[in-house]
This record gives structure tokens, sequence and C-alpha cells, in this order.
């Protein structure tokens, strides 16, 4: 396991706030190998170095994945000095735990909660593309021209989006449904893909993350995921960085990786 900061090891394993945690060892409460550390940075092992807090021994916080289908108006970040509603309130776990990536209060949909900070380095960094699904909501008819946009890249800041997979569910003069797969993780990709293209979004919904999906939760639900679930999620990152590309769940599946 990488090395990592020695507040943050201090406060997965629920010493005390992170904050807290830098005091205590600036106050050479902590030893490390039974080593007074008392300066920062100080990085350590949680699996292989001797971490002591008060004199007693700090094990390495159980780890905890669950998924949410997270309801609109929920903010996905640990700490929002607004008080809006956090998904970290929605998941009652007993270690302190973190969205993997983000969705915007006005996204419902699926988001990873864990408190594996490796796993979730892996997970959004650009390097590992993860597919993602999305339900979409637009007002106004969706044409051919405009989803043919989608599907080979639409040009935003940070350059061209890459290819999309793109279904039209439902589709009148007033709105239409359209379901979007994509592997990047831009921020607000989807809205500002369909801006683009002249369609302002009604409602967005994310239906999948890689092989998981919101069958039988409901919005505001979450579960924890099952060993199986992880270490699909840690194959699909590993496939992603050996390769360097982007990936397709089922073909995974099928190369039983």
């Amino acid at each position: 396991m990488a090395k990592e900061r020695l507040q943050k090891i201090l406060a997965s394993a629920g010493i005390a706030s992170r904050r807290r945690c830098e005091e205590l060892i600036l106050e050479g409460a902590v030893t490390v190998n039974r080593k007074v550390v008392d300066k920062l940075p100080v990085f350590a092992d949680p699996e292989k170095d001797i971490i002591t807090a008060y004199g007693k021994k700090v094990r390495p916080a159980p780890k905890l994945y669950y998924l949410l289908n997270k309801p609109k108006g929920v903010i996905c970040t640990s700490h929002d000095p607004q008080g809006r509603p956090k998904a970290v309130d929605l998941v009652p776990a007993r270690e302190r735990i973190f969205c993997v990536g983000r969705l915007d209060a006005d996204t419902m949909g699926l988001i990873i909660l864990t408190n594996d900070t490796e796993l979730t380095n892996r997970l959004t960094h650009p390097r590992y593309k993860i597919p993602k699904t999305y339900v979409v909501r637009v007002k106004g008819e969706i044409t051919a021209e405009a989803v043919n946009k989608l599907r080979k890249g639409i040009w935003l800041a940070e350059g061209k989006t890459k290819e999309a997979s793109v279904k039209v569910l439902k589709k009148s003069r007033d709105e239409s449904l359209v379901e979007v797969s994509i592997k990047q993780s831009l921020n607000h990709q989807i809205r500002r893909m369909f801006a683009k293209i002249g369609f302002r979004v009604r409602s967005l919904r994310r239906t999948t993350i890689g092989n998981l999906t919101a069958k039988n939760l409901g919005i505001g639900e979450f579960r924890p995921l099952n060993k199986a679930e992880v270490a699909h999620l840690n194959k699909m990152a590993d496939f992603a960085g050996q390769k360097g590309h982007t990936i397709d769940s089922r073909a995974m599946q099928r190369r039983r990786v």
C-alpha cells in the first residue's frame, strides 16, 4: 500500500478530524515506529508502520464501499459552509467516507462512497476511464444530426470530447429522453455537451458506473458493494491503467479479467 499523510491515516481510523490530527502530530502525541513525529508533512504506511496516538496503537480502518442513488439537491462534498444536505450524510457508515468523484446538486443517480483513497484516486484519475451512463431529459425534440454530433464528440473548453454511445429513448416536440454513455469525467460534461448543440437539460440522472446499476435502489437509498463488485472496479482500473485506453465492462467480463 502506498504511503499516505499521517493526519489522513489518523482521521480515517477515527482518531479525530483531519485538522485535529494535524494538531496532535505537532503536539508530539503521535509516534511512527516508536519515534515521535512532531512536524508536517509526514507520511506512513498504515499496513506496515506501527502508529500510535496517545500511546495507543492506531489500527487501519476497515475498507468500506457503498453505492448511493443520490437525490436532487444533495451535494457530493464532505463539508459545506452553506449547510446543504450532503451525500455522506445519507450513508451512516462507521468510519469516515467520501464520494468518488462528484455529481452536481441538480444531478441525481449513482455515486460510490468509500474510505479507500487508493481506489478513489484510480477511479477519478483521467487515465482510468470508467464508463458511466446517464439518462438526460432535454427541452425540445432531439434530431438525428444532434445525436450524431454527440456520438462523434463535442468541442468544449478542454478540447473535443471522446466518442459517446447515444440512444434516444423517447422524443416529442416538447422534450426528449436520451441515454448517453461516456468514458470521461469533465466538469458538468453532459450538460455542456447538450448546451453546445442547442438543448437545455431539464433533468439528469446517472444510471450506471461500470457494471454497477440502480436496480432495486430507490432515490436516496444506498447499499454496500459486495466483494465481487469491489474486485471488478479494481480490475477495471487496473485494465485501463495498463492499456492506457477506455474500457468496456461487458468486454472485460468476456475476457474474464
